[in-house]
């Protein structure tokens, strides 16, 4: 006759014994990279999306080995399959993550990262078409203080000023060269001519950008506000990469990147100026990012509210 070892009963319980000698405190102890599907509570509209997670809670007891991950594991199972994650939903993870810590823990810290897809619609033409978003939802209870935050992450595109104003140099030089000697032009020659690869002898650079936004939101706000970040993101930006597009639509997107030559600081105080017409964001960090092609180099602008207490203007 065998015995499962599978069966024994009393279990040993190393993390519950203590150090016979403090050991030191540790500000967070928990798990990173968990898998978790979610379902997002987005200004009426709930979206299923499979996300990472990071939970923790400190460790204040120097005499206690560890915490109990499996508690940390079991609320954030049983809260995303309960409930749509909103601002309210995540403060009672927290609360839930004390209480089941009350011996060991005064802080929680619990983070989701996901890809949040949007339809979104060609400029001009009747197209639509699926883009990424990558999105950040944080809750942090340290001392008292509960801060719930959303972060985006917006891709655009960004024409240098000074390119643009280099190469129209060169487009009047072309045209000085190209009608040497006349003393009058017509309309007529000078539409065809700039319709010409001669014509357009130069073109300014651009490149592909992103915009990184973390905020930190009002108390009492039911839902975040994710679609209207990324949407007043956009329009104030006004160039955001494109889906589907058809000739009209690249051309239209040609002409608002004409209409809006950014450097990384245009792109900044754009963005800084939306931000401060909401009161829903109570702080806000941005960096902004724009990948050259002129360099292998990126240029960077970051910036905060500048609020005492809030976060820090650090890259």
């Amino acid at each position: 006759m065998t015995t499962s070892l599978a069966g024994a009963t009393n279990l040993p319980d190393i993390a519950s014994h203590e150090h016979l000698h403090p050991q030191g405190t540790l500000d967070w102890v928990g798990m990173s990279n968990v898998h978790v599907p979610i379902r997002v509570s987005d200004e009426g509209e709930v979206h299923a999306v499979p996300a990472r997670a990071q939970i923790y809670v400190d460790l204040e007891d120097p005499q206690a080995k560890g915490i109990h991950m499996s508690r940390l594991y079991l609320i954030l199972d049983a809260s995303a399959s309960a409930h749509a994650l909103t601002p309210a939903v995540m403060t009672k993870m927290l609360g839930d993550m004390l209480d089941s810590h009350s011996d060991l823990s005064s802080r929680a810290f619990i983070q989701f990262d996901f890809d949040h897809l949007l339809r979104r619609p060609a400029l001009l033409s009747d197209n639509a078409g699926w883009n990424n978003y990558p999105v950040h939802l944080k809750g942090t209870f340290i001392d008292g203080e509960l801060h719930i935050e959303l972060g985006v992450t917006v891709q655009y595109s960004s024409t240098c000023p000074c390119s643009a104003a280099l190469a129209r140099q060169i487009i009047q030089t072309q045209f000085d060269r190209d009608f040497a000697g006349q003393t009058t032009v017509r309309a007529e020659d000078v539409k065809a001519w700039l319709g010409t690869e001669e014509g357009i002898a130069a073109t300014p650079h651009s490149q592909r950008s992103e915009v990184h936004i973390l905020t930190r939101l009002e108390p009492g706000i039911v839902e975040f506000p994710i679609l209207s970040l990324i949407d007043q993101i956009e329009h104030i930006l006004q160039t955001a990469v494109q889906t589907a597009v058809k000739r009209e639509d690249e051309q239209e997107f040609a002409r608002r990147n004409a209409a809006n030559l950014m450097f990384c600081e245009d792109a900044g105080r754009r963005v800084k100026a939306a931000l401060e017409q909401h009161t829903r964001y109570t702080d806000y960090w941005v960096r902004v990012e724009h990948m050259e092609s002129l360099h292998p180099h990126d240029a960077v602008s970051v910036f905060t509210k500048g609020v005492a207490g809030g976060y820090l203007p650090i890259p």
